[in-house]
């Protein structure tokens, strides 16, 4: 028989770590990847129909969302997941968002204000812009587990980030 396989790849899990996912063992990181990355997904692509159809009210119901993944213990599309598309795919329930990614969904709301008023100016390629970069790296951790705002997070609040690693 041959050697065991890591249940998930070292470098998915260093990625989630870095997400604040550190107290699960190897399964529950790989039975949690997909939920987990499902919001971003989720508001991925809210953020790009707002953008390609210069909707200002469809960017503030992302940024509304993105708000309440900063202020509650699990994203909005968390509960949609949970309640339904994990029995679907036949997954766990994922856990609470850890301060990291509510950290990340905080600065999505703001960046999301920010493009908002440059719309609303008449700043639309600044909007573009900004929207664009956003999207950018929201693409970047949903692909990848990759989270830019997080290692933000940790840089600034988490002491404990070395021990982590």
């Amino acid at each position: 028989m041959d050697e065991k396989k890591p249940i998930i790849s070292p470098t998915t899990k260093r990625r989630l770590i870095v997400q604040g996912y550190y107290c699960y063992s190897d399964k529950e990181l790989n039975d949690y990847k997909y939920g987990i990355r499902f919001a971003y997904y989720s508001c991925d692509l809210l953020v790009i129909l707002g953008l390609l159809l210069t909707n200002s009210w469809i960017l503030a119901v992302a940024m509304t969302i993105a708000f309440l993944g900063w202020l509650l213990p699990k994203h909005p599309f968390d509960y949609l997941y949970n309640y339904a598309i994990r029995y679907m795919i036949n997954k766990p329930e994922i856990p609470p968002r850890t301060k990291q990614v509510r950290f990340a969904c905080g600065i999505a709301a703001a960046w999301l204000c920010g493009t908002i008023i440059l719309f609303k100016y008449g700043l639309d390629i600044w909007g573009y812009s900004a929207g664009g970069l956003l999207v950018s790296v929201a693409t970047l951790v949903a692909t990848t587990d990759i989270c830019i705002p997080s290692m933000i997070y940790n840089a600034l609040f988490n002491k404990q980030s070395d021990q982590m690693k």
